[in-house]
């Protein structure tokens, strides 16, 4: 009943992992990183390709914002310039409209 357990210690030197590099031939690397390479500058291009588009997406919301803005302020500016008129009218005719009853009650 008294048995000692041996407690053993893992090996400092693990077994030793065979590398790609190591196995893979070196034209079929080489090819591999080259197809990684396309495979990158494709990506790189698409990604230039949206960028410009999106840049061109941009500048025709900003230049249809300037126009829908540039419209909607002479709308308000033709609407202010006719109450501007309509005042000059009304303070005319009620000018006019005092000068006839000061002269009817004189």
């Amino acid at each position: 009943m008294n048995e000692k357990k041996e407690i053993t210690k893992p090996s400092t030197n693990p077994a030793p992992v065979a590398s790609k590099i190591m196995v893979k031939p070196l034209p079929e690397i080489l090819d591999e990183i080259d197809s990684s390479i396309n495979l990158a500058n494709e990506a790189a291009i698409d990604a230039r390709k949206a960028a410009e588009e999106a840049r061109q997406a941009g500048e025709k919301a900003a230049s249809e914002a300037a126009r829908v803005a540039a419209e909607a302020i002479s709308k308000v500016e033709k609407v202010a310039n006719e109450a501007m008129e309509l005042s000059r009218l009304l303070r005319s005719t009620i000018i006019e409209a005092n000068k006839m009853v000061n002269g009817k009650l004189s």
